[in-house]
Parts: C-alpha cells; structure tokens; sequence
C-alpha cells in the first residue's frame, strides 16, 4: 500500500504558475503509474494527466501545453508543473496511484487505487 500526500497548491493570479508536489510513502513509487486529478465543487473528478513506470506521460486536452507531469523516482516524489493559469483551473488537485501495466496510463478515476487528500488551487482573474 502507497500513501500520498500533495502540496504546492495556493492562490495564484491568472497567468501565474504553480508546482504542485505528490509525495509517496509505503512502497517505492516505481511500482506505480501516477496521475493527476482535479475537481471543483459540484463537478465530477476530471483527469488532468498521467505518468506511466516507464516515464510516458498524457495530459488532458484542456491543459496541454501549459501543465506537465513528471516523476522522480529516487525521491518518491511525482510533480505537476502548471503555467499559463486560468479562473478555470481552479480546483482541488489530487494525487493518485495504481499498479499497473509498464506504459499504461489510464485517465479513468475509477481505474485508480490509491488517493491522497487533495491540494487547493485558485486562480484569480
């Protein structure tokens, strides 16, 4: 079992970046294909992007081009860089984990095993 715990989140002007941070305890994240989520209240979980065990990554369609995930194994540590902020990027960001396939990366919230409790972002306009 892996337990993540996200950070980095905050309120941030449009346009601005931030760094958000996943780190992983329990179990070597190596073993894990890790992805991003996001959800704003009264709205359904959305993928944001995912990063296989073999570094492949996908990003959601609305936030290619200015957010990228990355993960560095050595530390446990799994990123989402994101620029280019806007109003509708505000949300809660979560962390999540599954074993799986060496460059699967799924976008489904279901096909997910492990979550952790969410970073706040707001972007003001």
């Amino acid at each position: 079992q892996v337990q993540l715990v996200e950070s980095g989140g905050g309120l941030v002007q449009a346009g601005g970046s931030r760094r958000l941070s996943c780190a992983a305890s329990g179990r070597t994240l190596s073993a894990y294909t890790m992805g991003w989520f996001r959800q704003t209240p009264g709205k359904e979980r959305e993928f944001v992007a995912a990063i296989s065990r073999a570094g492949t990554t996908t990003h959601a369609d609305s936030v290619k081009g200015r957010f990228t995930i990355s993960r560095d194994n050595a530390n446990n540590i799994v990123y989402l860089q994101t620029t280019s902020l806007r109003p509708e990027d505000t949300g809660a960001y979560y962390c999540a984990a599954v074993a799986t396939s060496y460059n699967d990366t799924p976008k489904r919230r279901s096909d997910y095993k492990y979550w952790g409790q969410g970073t706040q972002i707001t972007v003001s306009s």
